[in-house]
């Protein structure tokens, strides 16, 4: 593995260029680049930013990403027997990371100039991994893991280091023998807006229900399970899932949101909500005070997030219908208050060494 180079923890801001590789395959990794590049434009830094699917040759970007949206939809159990198969020695992992090894020559090109990159999805980390390792980019490179677990894609020896959301994460990380440290998660500030659900004159508690902005998962039964309990009326933002939505307005009891461009909003103006993905829009959820739970992950990386977020005591999964109502029942008695850790340091404050070394002593 490529040392950090004490430069790095000494980067002066004002000068420096700061390239980001995104990967636009689901909204989060995008919230993520785009958080990451508002903080170090905050702290003088020249910012550019750059989508991986859109880098890899051969158009595989958007084939991998219609790929993606194919299996969450059509195949969703198909995901715990991918991410298996994706660890170190099998064969699909081999396939996988000398099939993104394409993207290196594209997206050093790509950030040519910079003094800094560092990537919120994992097929850019790969990418950055194998420049680094063939010399085609001298910048340090490093990878923020958007979700609460890390696979075998999300890391590269070759990555300078990875910055993880909460510390089980970056024990899950340093588990594949890369530098890895839990930074503060990275979450736009909340801003105030007025209650997005209020026109919809919903008698009694709202429990919102997220599954991405794909709308992916077991919605629908969330749904049917949170009116089972009595205490709540479910919200659902079905997202691009059109089909979802068309059912869930037939579903008596239910309220079914399309494309929403005020999550955040509706987030603060929930009494719960409940999620089955455990990407970004938990963190948001949990920013906005709002009380969240698991229920009904989606499986692969979904139930692997899940069992991460508990473990943290960041979010709870309730894991049957009489957990979830036990659940929510907390979650009505709950004071709202911002539930981002903020214990760790930022990620601009980790990589240049403002609040010590923490990257030296992981």
């Amino acid at each position: 593995m490529t040392p950090l180079p004490r430069p790095l923890l000494d980067l002066d801001l004002r000068r420096a260029h700061v390239s980001i590789v995104t990967g636009s395959y689901g909204a989060g990794h995008d919230a993520a680049a785009r958080e990451l590049a508002r903080h170090f434009r905050d702290a003088g830094c020249d910012v550019s930013v750059h989508d991986v699917a859109e880098l890899l040759p051969c158009r595989l970007g958007p084939l991998l990403r219609r790929a993606y949206y194919a299996q969450l939809r059509m195949w969703p159990g198909s995901w715990d027997t991918t991410l298996r198969r994706l660890e170190p020695g099998r064969w699909l992992h081999r396939a996988a990371t000398d099939g993104l090894s394409l993207g290196a020559g594209p997206v050093a090109r790509a950030v040519a100039g910079a003094d800094l990159v560092v990537t919120t999805h994992p097929f850019g980390a790969q990418a950055l991994g194998h420049a680094r390792r063939r010399g085609w980019l001298s910048a340090p490179a490093v990878t923020y893991l958007t979700d609460a677990s890390v696979h075998a894609l999300w890391v590269h020896p070759d990555v300078d280091a990875h910055l993880a959301i909460h510390e089980v994460a970056a024990e899950q990380a340093r588990a594949y023998g890369v530098r890895a440290v839990a930074v503060r998660p990275m979450v736009p500030p909340l801003r105030a807006a007025p209650d997005p659900l209020a026109a919809l004159e919903i008698v009694g508690l709202r429990a919102l229900v997220v599954g991405g902005s794909l709308g992916i998962g077991e919605l629908e039964e969330s749904a049917r399970d949170i009116l089972a309990t009595g205490l709540m009326t479910p919200v659902v933002v079905c997202g691009t899932n059109a089909a979802l939505k068309a059912r869930l307005d037939a579903m008596p009891g239910v309220v079914a949101l399309g494309w929403r461009d005020d999550v955040p909003a509706l987030l603060a103006s929930s009494d719960c909500v409940v999620q089955n993905a455990g990407g970004f829009t938990s963190l948001e959820a949990l920013q906005s005070g709002a009380p969240v739970i698991t229920y009904r992950p989606i499986p692969g990386h979904g139930r692997a997030n899940a069992d991460c977020l508990d473990r943290a005591g960041l979010v709870p999964w309730a894991r049957g219908l009489d957990e979830l109502g036990a659940a929510l029942r907390a979650a009505a008695g709950q004071p709202r208050s911002n539930r981002i850790p903020d214990g760790a340091p930022t990620v601009v404050d980790t990589l240049t060494g403002h609040v010590g070394d923490p990257l030296e002593a992981a």
